[in-house]
């Protein structure tokens, strides 16, 4: 199955069939899914959940399902992912609007980075973000990540405007200590 991580409010978990609704409807969303690979209907939903959950199969590690504490609802997905031709280590998340405003995406993120730098070794992590994405750089901003300039993504996404924001294990420690 894989690890779960816990916070004051979430638990971070690989995810499970069960989460496919919530994933879903997520991803139908046109505002919470514009930067997260867009609108998909259910069958591509689900292909992207499948793939998630692979990660962890064939890798040992991929997004966690993001589960509210308190209401035990499916809120998001944030966790390391790296697929082939990808810019680097990311630390990826994407949070269903009803979760937006509350500091989960700092929270889950902040727990994922750790388990980046501890469990799997990672030296560095970035976060891929579009530069019409003020929510996400705002937060990558909140864990001290930096700017790192703008980055071309494999295709389907090679025409999406990305920036590339980043730290460095060392970084992270010293801040975080």
């Amino acid at each position: 199955m894989g690890p779960v991580l816990e916070t004051a409010r979430l638990i971070l978990r690989p995810p499970v069939e069960a989460d496919f609704d919530a994933w879903a409807a997520f991803m139908a969303d046109p505002v919470a899914a514009r930067f997260v690979g867009g609108v998909q209907p259910r069958t591509i939903a689900w292909r992207g959940m499948a793939a998630i959950a692979g990660s962890w199969a064939l890798r040992g590690y991929g997004m966690f399902s993001v589960i509210e504490r308190e209401s035990g609802r499916w809120i998001g997905r944030i966790g390391p992912w790296m697929p082939p031709d990808w810019p680097g280590p990311e630390i990826a998340y994407g949070l269903a609007r009803a979760a937006w405003g509350r500091g989960y995406a700092t929270e889950g993120v902040t727990a994922a980075i750790n388990f980046a730098f501890d469990t799997l070794g990672w030296a560095e992590v970035i976060h891929c973000i579009d530069e019409e994405n003020p929510a996400s750089r705002k937060v990558a901003r909140r864990l001290g990540a930096t700017n790192r300039g703008r980055c071309q993504l494999p295709p389907p996404y090679a025409e999406d405007k990305i920036e590339i924001w980043g730290q460095t294990v060392g970084k992270w420690r010293a801040e975080n200590l």
